[in-house]
């Protein structure tokens, strides 16, 4: 069987994107990432792991997977080869005023997972996929219509989460270790960790503890731990103005001068241009 992959469709440069997609046999994401704009990973058919903030969840058939700007997260194959997907991208500016205080309402303030009663995932596929043939036919006032199918899905969303609002959690318990491990680290990045004193303390081989937490997260130990410390880092430049140096020794790094190499190699700037892009 062949991929499905059609046209990403956008409004108003970046401010709003759409594209579906169908893929056969097992696919990951390249790396994990974050980025500045919300995501609605919306799932018609299959199953996918989905790695939020250093939680493992298996988003299911109908359910939504929230991205809030600046949370990381990836998504990954489960045992389920096929999968179908719309992922959506929006700016809050993208929306009209009225609609965008809904951004300020559950569930959108953190990235969560929505399982979608069975009842309601038709209405919800029907949005959808009305967006997606809207931007394919792009008739008179397309990008209006859009931008009142959105706001009517992020009130169903709303609805939803207020009857439901527990996060559902992966019952397989390699997932759930791996979610201790990263709530762990995420707890102690200050500390010197290692992958052998996380295996011992967590009673899995090194091998296989690299080897299952690279699958489900895309990031080798290390590299977690880096980066647990460089996104507290970024969240520090982001909302307070201490210097660059104190931030460095707060967030585990001795010398600011490797602090400073490694946020660029985490971000692709450094620390002061980092702050002056994002600073509130």
């Amino acid at each position: 069987m062949n991929d499905l992959i059609e046209n990403k469709y956008t409004i108003e440069g970046s401010s709003f994107s759409i594209q579906r997609m169908r893929r056969y046999g097992f696919s990951s994401m390249p790396r994990p990432h974050s980025h500045t704009f919300y995501e609605l990973y919306c799932l018609l058919e299959g199953e996918r792991v989905y790695f939020i903030n250093g939680k493992v969840h298996v988003a299911q058939q109908g359910d939504i997977v929230i991205i809030v700007p600046h949370d990381l997260h990836s998504t990954a194959s489960s045992q389920v080869e096929q999968f179908e997907r719309i992922l959506i991208h929006f700016t809050p500016e993208f929306l009209h005023d009225a609609s965008r205080s809904l951004l300020q309402m559950p569930p959108f303030q953190e990235s969560v997972l929505i399982r979608v009663p069975r009842k309601e995932q038709p209405e919800i596929e029907r949005l959808l996929l009305q967006m997606v043939g809207e931007c394919k036919d792009q008739h008179s006032l397309y990008n209006a219509f859009v931008r009142h199918l959105l706001a009517e899905l992020l009130i169903w969303l709303h609805r939803i989460d207020a009857v439901s609002p527990s996060l559902p959690q992966s019952s397989h318990p390699m997932h759930q270790k791996v979610s201790e491990i990263t709530s762990f680290i995420q707890m102690n990045f200050r500390s010197a960790l290692t992958l052998e004193k996380l295996a011992q303390q967590y009673f899995i081989s090194p091998a296989y503890l690299s080897r299952i937490f690279l699958k489900l997260t895309g990031f080798h130990i290390s590299e977690y731990i880096r980066v647990a410390r460089i996104r507290e880092a970024q969240k520090l430049l982001r909302t307070t103005r201490q210097k660059v140096h104190a931030i460095a020794v707060q967030v585990g790094f001795e010398h600011v001068s490797h602090f400073n190499k490694t946020f660029k190699n985490v971000t692709g700037v450094s620390p002061l241009h980092y702050r002056q892009d994002h600073h509130y």
